[in-house]
């Protein structure tokens, strides 16, 4: 067999998040980024097995930038023709940014020690159609400098080791839901003359609890509406609560941008 790191970038709009909800991913009731693309390895493989595994399993709705991937395959090619054959092969909204070879020991979900993803949203009072599929429509969140100011203090309280409980899908399994994040902050997004009034929440950690962003910016969301206090964001973090303290913001704003390794 032979092995390669891929970086992928895609838009996840059409998709059912990244992980293949069939082995036959040519019939998936609902279209993955994982199945699409080994629909096109299995096509350059003349239908062999191929595997893929992910350095992040991202949901149903979310875009990449920096997604990882390792790609094993029976046919020995070279990693460029490799990233050619599959570019041509994928729809446009999936792209193999680039292509390496990799060891059979290298696991992508093991390897990567910090990622960050970013959710944009914006604040216009009409939602934009250029950036309609890519950040979430938010016209509550003002962005006078107060209100920025206050979810910079928001963003802060996120920073560090904590337990997530209150931020995430609640495990049924009991695991832990401690993560550490070590940057956390609000900032005004440049898209050119497509649109304005664009922001983004930027966070980075050692890993992500699922809906955890979602969670997070959502909760930041109801701070600068004025409905929840900075006191509440930390009570939330102090202590494991019944209920949640926001609810999570739409999929469509987040995107995987980066994931470093060790």
């Amino acid at each position: 067999m032979h092995y390669y790191r891929a970086t992928i970038a895609y838009k996840g709009t059409a998709y059912f998040g990244w992980q293949a909800q069939s082995l036959d991913t040519l019939h998936e009731e609902k279209p993955t980024v994982e199945g699409t693309l080994l629909n096109a390895l299995r096509q350059i493989c003349r239908r062999q097995n191929c595997t893929v595994s992910a350095a992040s399993r991202t949901d149903g709705g979310v875009h990449a930038q920096g997604q990882i991937a390792k790609f094993t395959l029976p046919l020995e090619i070279s990693p460029e023709r490799l990233q050619q054959g599959m570019n041509s092969l994928l729809p446009a909204d999936i792209r193999i940014i680039d292509c390496q070879p990799a060891s059979k020991q290298y696991q992508p979900n093991r390897s990567s020690i910090s990622k960050e993803y970013h959710y944009y949203f914006t604040a216009a009072a009409i939602d934009n159609v250029a950036s309609h599929d890519i950040a979430q429509h938010l016209p509550l969140v003002v962005p006078t400098a107060e209100t920025l100011q206050l979810l910079h203090q928001g963003c802060q309280l996120f920073v560090g080791q904590h337990d997530f409980y209150n931020f995430c899908q609640r495990d049924k399994n009991g695991n832990s839901c401690v993560r550490t994040i070590t940057y956390c902050d609000i900032h005004a997004a440049d898209l050119g003359p497509l649109t304005d009034n664009v922001y983004y929440l930027k966070i980075i950690g050692n890993g992500f609890l699922k809906f955890m962003i979602r969670y997070v910016m959502g909760a930041l969301v109801e701070l600068a509406c004025g409905r929840i206090s900075l006191d509440d964001i930390q009570r939330y973090i102090d202590q494991h609560q019944s209920d949640k303290l926001s609810a999570k913001v739409k999929p469509r704003g987040l995107h995987l941008m980066r994931i470093d390794e060790q």
